[in-house]
């Protein structure tokens, strides 16, 4: 069946007065467009900015959030090698100290009892500066560079559940990264030519129950570096997708909805990825660690199960040549009540 979304080209507004959606703010575009000039509407306002970045050896990821009533800031190091996880997470009331951008590249800053977050945009990179003193009781440092090549085109969606319920999402993977992250007397070196970034940018309004899928993958095919972003269940029956394929910087948006096959009473069991109506995603999942997360902060509760592991398969670009893929990435089911 045929699947159809319109492709902003130019900056647009994502409220109107009032706080309401634009209807010329829905679709997607291939560069951050949106000003996402949230207003009102407190508790149901989300906003946050999520950076993962991996190496063959580990993964490295920082969260600065803020859910209106609650701040949120998280940082994890997953060592493949050992098969740990190193966590600390920090909730501020009302989001005390966050000052989430209305736009994808506005500073991220974060100061409190020495814990320090400062992610700095110049648009041809991104410099993460992050200290944690007791993390895992050894502390954390980490000095990041992420690159930002001419031209490379991204994944921003919105997707619209109403006029007064609603989401913008930019999805930017592949991004090649370099730096070091110290933890205790540990340093883990990112080399640039094996790793990479990937940005979870998301601002908007929300029910006050979600369930969604998320998959985000970096592979190498032949001489391409291959960024995948799948999403499930959470913009279902929205007529809205972040589903793509970022083939040396340039976009492939997939219009159709993808199904998430896995099994929830044993995630470590393998996954499935693909379209509902076509062949152009089947991809295999096979996690090799379980990154379990459960939260109850006042009124705010959340379950995630972030599976990291290997996909393989294919996908094809513009529904046409056909890719192979190999990488790692990973797939996770988030309940959410907020």
């Amino acid at each position: 069946m045929p699947y159809a979304s319109p492709e902003i080209t130019s900056p647009v507004d994502l409220c109107l007065k009032g706080g309401v959606l634009n209807p010329a703010a829905v679709g997607w575009s291939r560069h951050p467009l949106h000003r996402c000039n949230l207003s009102g509407r407190w508790p149901r306002k989300k906003r946050w900015d999520y950076w993962c970045v991996m190496s063959p050896a580990f993964a490295f990821s920082v969260t600065v959030a803020s859910i209106d009533y609650l701040g949120i800031v998280g940082v994890y190091l997953l060592d493949f090698q050992e098969n740990r996880c190193f966590e600390a997470v920090r909730a501020t009331p009302a989001g005390r100290g966050i000052h989430p951008g209305e736009r994808v590249g506005e500073p991220v800053r974060f100061s409190a009892r020495a814990i320090r977050v400062e992610i700095e945009d110049t648009g041809a990179e991104v410099r993460m500066d992050v200290r944690w003193p007791g993390l895992a009781r050894q502390g954390l440092e980490a000095g990041i560079i992420v690159r930002r090549p001419p031209g490379h085109e991204t994944l921003n969606v919105v997707v619209p559940w109403d006029t007064r319920r609603f989401q913008f999402t930019s999805k930017q993977t592949a991004l090649p990264a370099a730096g070091r992250i110290r933890l205790g007397a540990r340093d883990y070196d990112l080399p640039e030519t094996e790793s990479f970034a990937v940005l979870d940018f998301g601002r908007g309004i929300w029910p006050w129950r979600t369930v969604w899928n998320w998959a985000a993958c970096t592979a190498r095919s032949d001489a391409s570096v291959i960024g995948l972003n799948f999403g499930g269940q959470w913009t279902d029956r929205t007529g809205a997708t972040e589903n793509g394929i970022c083939r040396d910087g340039r976009l492939s948006k997939i219009q159709e909805p993808v199904r998430f096959d896995y099994d929830s009473a044993d995630f470590m069991k393998p996954w499935r990825i693909r379209t509902e109506d076509s062949e152009d995603v089947d991809l295999s999942f096979v996690p090799f660690y379980e990154r379990k997360l459960k939260t109850h902060l006042l009124v705010a509760a959340s379950s995630v199960h972030q599976m990291f592991g290997r996909f393989n398969g294919r996908v094809r670009a513009e529904g046409v040549e056909t890719i192979i893929v190999d990488g790692l990435g990973w797939a996770e089911e988030h309940v959410a009540r907020w």
